[in-house]
Order: structure tokens, then sequence, then C-alpha cells
């Protein structure tokens, strides 16, 4: 609302609006005018529960036996309609205004109503005979096109590569999470690109001048929730994000749409990954606690979930389907076109092959994962002479700490699995040539690099030394602008960085790096904000306090030395104390007093060793495998 005040103003336009964010001040005064004689105001804005009160309900009416009432505009009408893809309560409450203010014309405004909601919104406003004016859906200056983060190597930097490559433009990131945006928000600053992020988690003056920079070009994008956009009108706004998948066509289309607007050539771009479908469809499923606020009956709220569910795989067919893009958007909405509409100007027409090929690539990713869970290494059955039998040796299902999020897309396990199952020299080798071909699968897996990538596909969500580093680093940076800022020098930067970084850890690092990062910036923020006092009474506080050694990278996942023993355990380092010294070292005379264990084989060692006895014994050879054997990856792996 403010900021359409402020473009009418410019205008020539003697406009106002009511909010809780204005000063009493600012209330009383636009009251003082509309008791006048004759209100200079020709405008005035205010939010839907803002007229279902009875104060101002009663305002309006009086204002209305006076003759001075002309006009009632409801924008985002959508949202009165439980059809809609933003339905809000306070808006259903406006269908008292048709009755209480009969002879006053009201006119509803939306970009984003199907046919059924089209239809909802009128009855519910109790319109009699409405002349309804529609023009297309179609935003034939938009280009659209669906990129894949299963398929992509970086996510992050492949936005970074696209938003570098559209140039010194403006543009709008939207993300589901507010610690996502704040992560995405820094992440692209790396790459020189001018942004900042936007979401209800910031205090109410930064929002506002992050709003304000971006108004004025200052800034080059914002990454924010979903809630960004509403009443702003930027026409120039060239390129628009969603980072998440949306939760339906019609708010896809509504936030898309805003880019382009003075009909120049710009681009909706959408990343598509599994993990996002499979989040949204658990929030949509399990959104009832909230429908109940809304919705009492159990009917409706069983339809609306059920509408949520059928609205969101209308989205996800947008994204797996090889047809044009722009044709599923119009039909959407009710729109009939022909396919010919497109021009081009969406990647699946433009790029069909590609296309086609992504998709493929992205069903046997989905099928990968789901139907392998994420497997490592696979031998062939007890069954040797049948190529189609074949079972796991190590399967994450084996952890108690499995997780759901992970998903295997690894091609260098995939080519494992191909070498087995994929070639007809199994059914026609000898025993000597399988045990060969399984013992180089075994040789291929254990040479093979590990990389940072692999393991953090592995282990995605754990914060890692490396990301608590650059996290203390980030901290540093922020207590240096505070002293600039505070004319303080008293201050020691590395020390009470690590204090900070370590205090965030401890609250949130178990329990992912969303929260440990969310936790990371709030508390740069704080730094930002805080005087002199505030910085100084927080940081002597913890002065008595035995600050942790300085985190270090973890080393890398050495396969080789696992072999050595099975006691060996990788992951992120943990800050320690004096303690913590003294039980690891009581531990170690533990350890060292204890019986040595017996040297574990690898694969191909058991497999032989299960030969000679079948040999021995003059049984057939038949090569099985005994799940209780403790593998040394997989203890590493567990571990």
């Amino acid at each position: 609302m403010e900021n359409q005040v402020m473009a009418l103003k410019e205008k020539g336009i003697s406009a106002e609006y009511l909010s809780s964010t204005q000063s009493i001040q600012d209330k009383k005064k636009i009251h003082e005018d509309l008791d006048s004689g004759k209100p200079t105001l020709r405008l005035l804005y205010v939010t839907p529960e803002l007229i279902a009160t009875p104060g101002f309900m009663a305002k309006l009416m009086k204002i209305y036996s006076r003759g001075l009432l002309s006009l009632i505009a409801i924008d985002e009408a959508h949202c009165i309609s439980t059809w809609g893809h933003d339905f809000r309560p306070g808006y259903r409450k406006l269908s008292s205004l048709r009755s209480r203010l009969p002879n006053v014309p009201i006119l509803a405004l939306t970009a984003t109503a199907a046919p059924k909601v089209q239809k909802d919104v009128i009855a519910s406003l109790g319109l009699q005979n409405p002349l309804v004016l529609m023009s297309s859906f179609n935003r034939p200056n938009i280009y659209y096109e669906v990129r894949y983060k299963d398929l992509l190597d970086d996510p992050l930097a492949d936005l970074a590569k696209q938003l570098k490559a559209s140039g010194d433009v403006c543009g709008i990131i939207y993300c589901l999470e507010r610690a996502l945006c704040d992560q995405l928000s820094v992440y692209l600053a790396k790459y020189g690109i001018s942004c900042a992020a936007y979401h209800a988690g910031l205090k109410n003056e930064l929002r506002k001048s992050v709003l304000e920079d971006w108004l004025s070009s200052k800034i080059q994008v914002v990454v924010a929730t979903v809630a960004f956009g509403m009443g702003i009108d930027r026409k120039d706004v060239r390129v628009v994000c969603h980072f998440n998948i949306p939760k339906s066509m019609e708010a896809f289309y509504q936030e898309s749409g805003r880019a382009g607007r003075d009909q120049l050539p710009s681009k909706s771009l959408l990343y598509y990954g599994l993990e996002d479908r499979r989040r949204m469809e658990f929030i949509l499923r399990n959104s009832s606690s909230a429908d109940k606020k809304i919705l009492p009956s159990s009917s409706s709220q069983k339809k609306l979930s059920e509408k949520s569910l059928t609205d969101f795989a209308q989205m996800v067919e947008y994204c797996e389907g090889s047809g044009c893009r722009r044709k599923q958007i119009l039909e959407s909405f009710g729109e009939q076109v022909p396919a010919s509409i497109c021009s081009k100007s969406c990647d699946a027409c433009k790029h069909p092959n590609t296309v086609a090929a992504y998709l493929e690539e992205l069903t046997t990713t989905c099928a990968v994962g789901r139907n392998n869970s994420s497997s490592r290494i696979f031998v062939s059955s007890s069954n040797m002479n049948d190529e189609k039998e074949f079972s796991e040796f190590w399967n994450r299902k084996d952890e108690a700490s499995g997780s759901g999020e992970d998903i295997s897309d690894s091609d260098d396990d995939t080519e494992v699995v191909k070498s087995l199952a994929g070639t007809k020299s199994l059914k026609k080798s000898g025993l000597n040539e399988k045990i060969a071909l399984l013992e180089r699968a075994e040789e291929n897996y254990y040479q093979n690099k590990i990389s940072v990538k692999q393991n953090d596909k592995h282990d995605k969500n754990v914060v890692s030394a490396s990301f608590r580093e650059a996290s203390r680093k980030r901290l540093e940076n922020a207590i240096e602008q505070a002293q600039q800022r505070l004319g303080s020098s008293k201050i020691e930067v590395e020390r009470y960085a690590c204090f900070l970084e370590h205090e965030c850890y401890e609250k949130y690092g178990r329990t992912g790096k969303s929260f440990y990062y969310s936790q990371v910036a709030s508390t740069m923020r704080w730094l930002s904000t805080a005087d002199s006092k505030e910085l100084t009474s927080r940081l002597r506080a913890e002065e008595n306090t035995e600050l942790p050694a300085l985190p270090s990278p973890s080393p890398m996942l050495d396969l080789s030395k696992s072999e050595k023993t099975n006691e060996e355990v990788h992951c992120s380092p943990v800050l320690e104390n004096p303690a913590s010294n003294l039980s690891k070292q009581n531990a170690s005379h533990a350890a060292a007093a204890a019986p040595p264990l017996p040297p574990i084989p690898s694969f191909a060692e058991f497999v032989n060793g299960r030969i000679e006895k079948a040999n021995q014994s003059n049984k057939s050879p038949r090569l099985t495998i005994n799940r209780d054997e403790k593998d040394p990856v997989k203890r590493t792996r567990l571990l």
C-alpha cells in the first residue's frame, strides 16, 4: 500500500493509507481529513481486516451517508475465494459491503483467477450481473525456462552464472525459507551480484531500507520469500527466479508475472528439485492444523487440502512435462490456445531435444534414488547365472540416521552398478571371470577420488568444518565493521568471532545447516545494529568463559586408511575443552589395554577365502554374502 500511495502522490493524486506501521499522528491526520466537511483525500488504501472492525465500518457508513463514497475497489480479489491460491479470511468478510453500501459500485481486480475462482468471487461479493472484463493471460515477452537441480553440479553457482549472463539488470529470486534467502544473498554477493535478502524475519527498518534500495536501483537483485512484490509496480524487472517450486500455478503466474511489465523481453527461471517437490507435498498434506483456524468444517478442510495437492500436481506437471510451458500456463486458466502461440519462447519449444534428454535423465535419477536407496556397491546374488538377480552389499537403509533428504545422483556409483548389471559376460563367463569382474569393480570404487561435492551430497545437511570456518570469517568481518562503526578498538576480533560461532554451533549446529546458518545471519544482523554498550556488555560477560580453539577444516575421508582400523571416525571437528581431552586420554589408555582386533579382509579377500573353503570341502562353488561381516567402508559411513 505504501508504495502505491507514493506512486500516486508523484502523479499529483491525493492518496493515503492506513496500517499498523503508521504513527499515531499520521493516522489522526487522516481521520481528521475524513471527518472534515470537504475531505482532500481522493483514494484511501486500507486492509480487509481493518474494514471488518466495527469502528472503521461505522466511519465508512458515515462517509457513505454524506454521499462522499463513490467507489470500492478490491485488489487481489482472488484472496476472497477458498479456491484461490492465496485465500485470506479477512477478505471473506468483505461480502457484507454489498448489503451495507447498496448504491456504491464495487470493482474487483485480480491477475490470477481461474474460471472457478472468478465465479466464487462474484458470488462472495454479492455482485448482480456484473460486467466482467478479462484479457488474455498470455505474457508474450516472458521466456519460460525450467532448470533441474538434480542434474546440476551446483545449483547456486548455476544461478549466479545465469544472473551474470543477464547483465546488470533488475531481478527477484523467490525462496521457500528465510534461511535460504540469507544464504543465497550472501552467496550471490561473492559473485559480484548486488543483492539483499527480504523476509519477515528482518526488522521493519531493514526491510524498508532493502525495498527502497531495490526500487531506486541501488541494489540489483532481491532474494525474498513469496510475500515480496504485492503492490510493487516496478516495470523493468528482467529476471524472476523461483529457487524452489511454487505451490500452485496461480502463485507461479503471479510471481513470474512481475517480470517485464514494460513489455520488454524478460525471463522466468524455475529451479526444480525432487527434494523440493517432496518437501512441498509434505507441507500441503500436513497443513490441516492451519486450515482449522480458517475452515472449521472437516469436510471443507479436506476439500481445501485435496485442492492444494491438485494445484501442486499441476505445477509438478509444468516442470516434468515436455510440452510447451506457455500453453500449459494458459490452459490452467481456462484459455484454449494453439501450440503455435509460443513461437519458441520457452525452453521446451526452443530446445525440445535437450529438455527431453533432461527429463529422461531426471526420471532415471528418481528411479535410482527410490529403488536403490542410494546403494554404493552391488554384487550378484547367490544365483550367479541370473543377471537380473542382485543384492545390496551396503545400503543406506542399514543406517540408524538415514535421511529422507538424500538423493542418489552420483555418476560414479551408477557406473559401478552398470558395469555389473549391464554386462552380458556375467551369463557366459566362468566363476573366475565373474570374481575378477567384481574385484575390478571394487578396485575402481576404492580408487575413485572422493570429492568435496560427493561428500556434501551424502551429508548435505551437516555443518562441515569448512562451513564453520567461513561463518567465523564472516563474524570477524561483522565485528570489524562494528568496531569501525562504533570507533572501538578494545575488542579481540578473532577471540570473540570464535566464541560467537561456537555459540551458534552449540545452539543449532546439530539440527542442520539451515538452522545454523540462520543463527549466524541473526548474530551478524545483531552486530550491525548493536550500540557500543550492548556490544561491550555481551562480550565482556563471556570473558570468564574459556573460549574454544579455532575450528580447523576436517580431513577428507581416506578410504585406504579405513582398512587399517575399523574404529577411526571421520567427522566435522568438535570444539574441545580440557575435560574432553582428559576423557580422550582415558579412552586411549583403555584402547591400549584391550586386546588387538583381527584385521578385517577386503571384499575380494573375503570372496576368495570363501571359494578356497568351498574347494577344500569339495562343494560346488557358490558366492554368498554374509551381511553380519563388518565392512570397513560401511562402518566408517555409519560412524
